[in-house]
């Protein structure tokens, strides 16, 4: 997908090494994509070094990890309330349902099941802890906390879960005597009645110590790659009155699974009031109504798990541009699947509808599974999901800006450009839209609006990334007006900020190559294609290396030019006028 994609894995030199020291040095210090998640970057790398940039191994990597995860969620479940059927229906829901399978078809989402799969082995630790204590098998839990976090901050919340799983299943905290006659395996001796709620807590200190660190270092390097929003970009009312709506969509969007989206658009003050009412008063009903039947306990606790697990993602921190994504409740839905599933069970056992209740499951399985396939489908090409989020969210200009560019690589230029100006126009202070308008008029030899555009999406972004693309175009397109001078500043611009720059290195290259410094030149198109190999720098290292008479490195420029693109007429040309020469 043209969504991070590339930045995770298709274009990322970095993983594209495979997995090396150097690599794993790299993982371990880097804040490429405005995160530190070192053991992220290293599963990429792994899989580079696999399958290398064949899909389908990417793809198959992140099946294995969603399907491990869901066996370690039902084995969970199964340990530590010896409930067979409902613990089974948890974990098919979170199997199938289609909101949670988001993140396993999108390879830039290997995060999200990665520190999920460390998050389940941390609870599975905690239970062993919990059994019988002992500093050795604390150690255990930190270290899978830690692996977790080094995936993805997400888990920052896991000693809150730690918490509620103490409240039930694990029953730690002073059980009744009735609840241990009914044989739960946390409760007895010291592991029950001895734990008080403040020894519980304090118990968690070390784990709130590293999610502490983990919050900071996040913020840190958010705030560094320009990925978090200022107040003044959306107030602090703004934020908790979406963060209200967001928690009531997304148990709708669970409900009724339909019109799903990688991302739904901030809608920033524009937010109907009657909307945040309802919402408010959905949520505040729910928690009544879990608190009131508390003796069933796991209501509070799926209720609270889902509650504050999406803390993080809910947007009172905003971080880019949307007011939720599905596949931020990756693992909050799981507090409602266990709320659903164990409170139908007990229900169904109570009315003797015992049967009922595993056939209604199993239509719900499937029906879930049917509608997981047809989003799945969605997800075959970067134009088809952009076309679709468009139809299903509204004024959603990173969706825009997005198919626009699925459209590029696709050789739809004409196509592209409506969706550029429509994002520029949702949202005028999107610098994705007018850098990708720039492009557009550049190609279009409308250099001057060209340079306009350029200059309005560095005024706009803080993000590194996007700097360094917008200082790259706008260097080519001063270097077309023969600003030679001024070119070579943003190049150079553009290379302070991302240093693996391609087409910064080939813009060098040119002016380099105009002025005849053809030594010079030749290391800068070199530098271009160990950054990205491209059919233009190929055939422009070729034109280098046969004005210096190094004919046999021009033909084989010229071959690898080929060999990216066989239809490329200039490269076809240029490497007969050589073989005709000899």
């Amino acid at each position: 997908m043209n969504y991070d994609d590339d930045r995770y894995v298709t274009e990322n030199r970095h993983v594209r090494q495979g997995l090396t020291a150097g690599t794993m040095a790299w993982a371990l210090t880097s804040t490429e994509q405005a995160n530190w998640h070192p053991l992220t970057w290293m599963s990429h790398a792994l899989d580079y070094s696999l399958f290398g940039l064949n899909p389908a191994g990417h793809h198959f990597t992140s099946v294995v990890i969603h399907a491990v995860n869901v066996v370690l969620l039902f084995l969970l479940l199964l340990w530590t309330t010896r409930r067979f059927g409902p613990s089974l229906f948890v974990a098919a829901l979170f199997a199938a349902h289609p909101m949670e399978v988001e993140s396993v078809a999108w390879v830039a989402e290997r995060k999200n099941v990665l520190c999920t799969l460390f998050f389940f082995l941390t609870l599975w630790a905690y239970g062993w802890y919990a059994n019988r204590p002992s500093w050795m098998r604390y150690l255990v839990v930190l270290a899978a906390f830690a692996a977790g976090l080094a995936s993805k901050p997400m888990v920052i919340t896991l000693p809150f879960v730690l918490l509620l799983l103490d409240y039930w299943p694990l029953r730690r905290a002073n059980p009744a005597p009735d609840e241990c006659v009914r044989g739960y395996v946390f409760c007895s001796g010291a592991n029950g009645a001895g734990n008080s709620w403040t020894r519980l807590v304090l118990e968690k200190f070390p784990l709130l110590v590293f999610s502490v660190a983990s919050a900071v270092i996040t913020m840190h390097v958010q705030h560094a790659g320009g990925a978090m929003r200022t107040a003044s970009e959306f107030s602090v009312s703004v934020r908790v009155e979406n963060a209200i709506y967001a928690y009531a969509l997304y148990l709708w969007k669970m409900l009724w699974p339909l019109k799903l989206a990688p991302l739904y658009p901030h809608p920033g003050n524009s937010l109907a009031v009657w909307k945040v009412v309802v919402a408010a008063v959905v949520l505040t009903a729910i928690t009544s109504f879990v608190l009131k039947f508390r003796n069933e306990r796991f209501l509070p606790v799926g209720w609270f798990w889902f509650l504050g697990t999406l803390v993080p993602v809910i947007g009172l921190v905003q971080v880019g541009e949307a007011a939720m994504a599905d596949r931020y409740a990756y693992i909050p839905l799981i507090g409602i699947f266990v709320a659903i599933a164990f409170g139908a069970a007990d229900w169904a056992e109570k009315n003797n509808w015992s049967t009922r209740f595993s056939i209604a499951a199993v239509v719900i399985i499937v029906a879930l599974s049917a509608l997981t396939h047809r989003q799945i489908g969605y997800w075959q090409s970067s134009v088809e999901l952009w076309a679709h989020t468009l139809q299903v969210t509204n004024n959603n200009f990173v969706a825009e800006d997005n198919l626009g560019g699925a459209l590029i690589l696709e050789g739809r230029e004409e196509e592209a450009r409506p969706h550029f100006a429509a994002a520029a126009r949702i949202n005028s202070r999107d610098p994705m839209s007018h850098s990708n308008l720039g492009s557009y008029d550049l190609t279009h030899n409308q250099v001057g609006e060209a340079i306009d555009q350029f200059n309005t999406a560095i005024g706009l972004t803080a993000d590194p990334g996007l700097l360094a693309q917008a200082y790259a175009n706008l260097g080519a397109a001063q270097r077309t007006l023969g600003e030679d001078e001024q070119a070579r500043a943003s190049f150079e611009r553009a290379l302070a900020l991302n240093p693996e720059q391609f087409n910064a290195w080939l813009g060098l290259g040119l002016l380099a190559q105009r002025h005849g410094r053809f030594d010079e030149a030749a290391s800068d198109l070199k530098r271009s294609v160990m950054a990205r190999p491209t059919a233009e720098a190929y055939l422009e290292l070729g034109h280098t290396y046969a004005q210096t008479g190094r004919t046999f490195e021009a033909v084989d420029a010229y071959q690898r030019a080929l060999k990216i693109a066989p239809e490329f007429a200039p490269a076809q040309q240029a490497l007969a006028a050589l073989q005709n020469q000899k």
